[in-house]
């Protein structure tokens, strides 16, 4: 049975991948960058794309966004009201997106319209990181109030990634997070990976973010 369960599974992110690389040719066809933005229930995923949006709007860029979850509209919605043009992907019991819902997503938005595409996960620190979607870069999103110890606990996560972002850093002192343990664990586990703290309330580092993103 181990050896059936070892082929199944082999299978399964093989074909994952080639729809993964189908969804890039066919991003590239329509001229769209694709970023994939990865991290757990409440780190700041859809405020990102909420705060990035407008800035990059204000470049003559198009962004537009689809938003993963189990189940629900609510960040779906709450990118809609950026202007922009957004796919709401639920998963249902799954807890991550797969190249095949991405694939799904990109038929049902305007990609002539778009220049930038924000791909959603659904928030988890474990299941999205097997499955490739399609994405130039992988953003993970983490967050002072999930602890100092998350990256530690998460370190694949960290080895997969591009672009890593510490948020809501001016909760820090209040719950004793030490940033600069999150910041040192992460270089631990990936020494290349540029590290950003924000504060997507106040916008403080959205700036030199989008910069990294868009390099």
């Amino acid at each position: 049975m181990h050896q059936i369960d070892v082929h199944m599974e082999k299978d399964i992110f093989e074909g994952n991948t080639r729809l993964a690389e189908a969804n890039a040719r066919h991003l590239r066809e329509h001229g769209v960058r694709a970023f994939d933005l990865l991290g757990a229930i409440g780190s700041g995923k859809t405020a990102l794309i909420e705060k990035l949006i407008p800035i990059l709007a204000a470049r003559g860029i198009r962004g537009g966004a689809i938003a993963g979850d189990v189940y629900g509209d609510d960040d779906f919605q709450r990118i809609v009201r950026t202007g922009a043009p957004a796919y709401n992907a639920n998963t249902g019991k799954e807890c991550h997106l797969d190249a095949h819902l991405v694939e799904h997503g990109l038929h049902h938005l305007p990609l002539d319209e778009i220049d930038i595409l924000f791909i959603e996960n659904v928030g988890n620190m474990v299941c999205p990181t097997d499955f490739q979607l399609g994405a130039e870069k992988r953003i993970i999103v983490i967050s002072s109030t999930e602890g100092d110890d998350v990256v530690n606990k998460h370190p694949m996560m960290f080895r997969s990634g591009d672009i890593a972002v510490i948020n809501k850093v001016d909760l820090a002192p209040l719950i004793g997070s030490d940033l600069d343990r999150m910041e040192a664990d992460i270089k631990r586990y990936n020494p290349k990976m540029p590290v950003f703290r924000t504060n997507l309330k106040t916008g403080e580092g959205a700036l030199e973010l989008l910069d990294a993103i868009l390099a």
